[in-house]
């Protein structure tokens, strides 16, 4: 299964509407990944070039619905900034969380 994507602009005046895509298609994959035996939701971040916090608010919120279907989210190319304004509000371990050994 191909990884959803995440915008390539993603900022409070549009995070709204980015969710409201978001949501039914997180919802829909990750029936469809528990249906073939999987846990993973995979979500790209490799186009998203032009974000701030809001960001941060819309992977938690995804991250959250996956958990709540049984799946667990896995953001995939994540841009080093996004990474370090996920650590800086104290939220990295929730969007990354530790592979467990």
């Amino acid at each position: 299964m191909s990884a959803l994507k995440l915008p390539a602009r993603l900022r409070m005046d549009g995070a709204h509407a980015a969710w409201t895509q978001l949501a039914p298609a997180l919802r829909a994959e990750a029936a469809q990944v528990l249906a073939a035996a999987g846990r993973e939701v995979r979500l790209s971040a490799a186009p998203l070039t032009d974000f701030d916090s809001s960001a941060l608010s819309l992977l938690l919120s995804a991250a959250r619905q996956c958990g709540e279907q049984g799946a667990v989210l896995r953001l995939d190319d994540a841009p080093h900034k996004l990474r370090e304004l996920a650590r800086v509000y104290g939220v990295a371990e929730l969007i990354w969380p530790p592979v467990a050994a």
